[in-house]
Parts: C-alpha cells; sequence; structure tokens
C-alpha cells in the first residue's frame, strides 16, 4: 500500500501541477457551447499559467492529443525531502481521452492499482491557447481517494525539438542565476534519451565525467528534461524550454520559483560541436 500512495502522491503532483485545463464556475444550467473541440484540441499543448500566474518551468508538462481519443503526456518531478513523495519521469504517458460537448476526459493508467482521471470543461478554446475547468480524481482499486481542482491556461505549441537537439553542444554562458551546469560544459544528447556530460580540463582537454551511474533526458515540443545521478548521491533533475535551434545555435530558457515565491528568469546559449 505505501508504494501505490507513492504512486498517488506523484500523480497528484503531475496532474495538480500539469493537465491541460483548468477549474471555473458555470452555470450548469447554461447552454453547452459548440467548441469543436474534437478538431481543435488536436496538438501539442504546454502548460503557460497555474492559478492566474505563469508557471514554473519545473513545473510544465506537455499533453499531446493525437486524436480525440488518443493522446500522451510528457512531465518530470523530482523527488522532494518528504521520501513519501516519490518521483515521477513520464516521458510520453499513455492517455485515453474522451470527448462529449465542452468536456474533455482524460485517463492515465499510472500502475495496475491506479488511475488518474481528468475531468475538463473547456471554456474557450483558440488556435493559440485554451482555458477551462479540471477536476482530478485519483482512484486505487476501483476507489476515488482523492479529488481535486485547479486553473490553468495552455498554450499550443508548433514546434518539437526532439530530433534536432541530438548532437554534441558545448556551452556558451548561463545568465539570470545559478544552475547545475555552468559555462564549463559539453553535452552530447544521444538518440536513444541518454547523454554524456564532458568539462575541460586544466589542460584545455574536454574528458567525459565518468561519475554518474546514469543520465537520461527527454525533450517533447519545446520542453526539455534531464536527471542524472552521481556515485553516492540522490537523483538530480532540471527541466529548460527550449526556445530556438537553428544555424548550429541553440538557446534554452527557464522560469524559475524561489522558496519566498519570486521568479527569476534564466537562459542558456549553446554552440553545436561539429
Amino acid at each position: 500500500m505505501k508504494k501505490i500512495l507513492n504512486w498517488v502522491l506523484a500523480a497528484i503532483l503531475i496532474c495538480g501541477a500539469s493537465v491541460f485545463t483548468a477549474c471555473s464556475s458555470n452555470d450548469d444550467n447554461a447552454a453547452t457551447p459548440d467548441l469543436n473541440l474534437s478538431e481543435k484540441i488536436i496538438g501539442k499543448w504546454i502548460l503557460a499559467e497555474t492559478n492566474g500566474k505563469p508557471t514554473p518551468t519545473n513545473h510544465k508538462y506537455v499533453i499531446t492529443f493525437a486524436s480525440p481519443t488518443k493522446g500522451y503526456l510528457s512531465a518530470s518531478l523530482k523527488t522532494y525531502a518528504d521520501t513519501e513523495i516519490s518521483a515521477f519521469w513520464g516521458d510520453r504517458q499513455e492517455v485515453d481521452v474522451a470527448i462529449s460537448g465542452d468536456m474533455v476526459k482524460n485517463t492515465m493508467v499510472i500502475n495496475e492499482h491506479l488511475t488518474v482521471v481528468d475531468d475538463m470543461k473547456v471554456t474557450s478554446i483558440t488556435d493559440s491557447d485554451t482555458w477551462g475547468g479540471l477536476k482530478v480524481s485519483w482512484i486505487v482499486d476501483g476507489t476515488v481517494i482523492k479529488t481535486a481542482e485547479e486553473s490553468i491556461r495552455t498554450v499550443k505549441v508548433t514546434a518539437d525539438y526532439s530530433a534536432a537537439i541530438v548532437g554534441l553542444w558545448e556551452c556558451q554562458g548561463i545568465t539570470g542565476g545559478e544552475t547545475n551546469n555552468d559555462a564549463n560544459a559539453r553535452l552530447e544528447f544521444l538518440a536513444d534519451g541518454s547523454y554524456n556530460f564532458y568539462r575541460k580540463d586544466d589542460g584545455g582537454q574536454w574528458q567525459a565525467v565518468t561519475t554518474r551511474e546514469f543520465q537520461n533526458y527527454f525533450v517533447d515540443g519545446t520542453l526539455l528534461a534531464t536527471r542524472w545521478k552521481n556515485q553516492g548521491e540522490e537523483i538530480a533533475y532540471e527541466w529548460w524550454e527550449i526556445s530556438t535551434v537553428s544555424g548550429g545555435q541553440m538557446q534554452w530558457n527557464a522560469l524559475r520559483q524561489n522558496v519566498d515565491g519570486s521568479t527569476f528568469q534564466q537562459s542558456v546559449k549553446w554552440t553545436k560541436v561539429n
């Protein structure tokens, strides 16, 4: 049961911070608008706002509706100090979709015990943005154990850098605050979802970092998530949004949140190594 609850808490974090639309008060007797959701919803969407505020990159997700009945969700969540909250690494978690009027139901089977259901009431959808209402239900062995509501805005993603990022990149500089990376870095992204990390030694030669047990990443649309584990340490995570990849140049941006709730922007520039 403890393992099940870990998944529940992870799913709460995933869906609370990263499901497609949000809650709003509605007149149950009002006529249901014809939003043409079956057509307009198709595509890739990224979380932009939570409860009316910009969402930090660490809490973003990408959900892709491949058809009116199928989709997938990509999200990465770190392990928190409370060990009861498990980390989640979801690279294109399968989603069953059902659309009726202005309602979208997303069903995600996390494991044999846990299913997460999102009942979304869409209030507005355009070619670039979606607003609406969400109720999330966590179901363990057929019993609803928790529900939650939230206010969310998503934006449509037209770019997908999952192929463009593959290759060896050298950092040209970081601005906006501290990060797990620094300017003395090369990252080699491989097509299998792993990557290699290089640092320049005192002699000016690039050397692969060999103290890591693993290094993984995924890119879905513009969202880049990485995770790695140094020997004898906990798993570390980092999140970025890729803004451009062109002409051998790449830039990442991120909105970070301080402990006091204030936010700041970070950016990193990279050059491809031929």
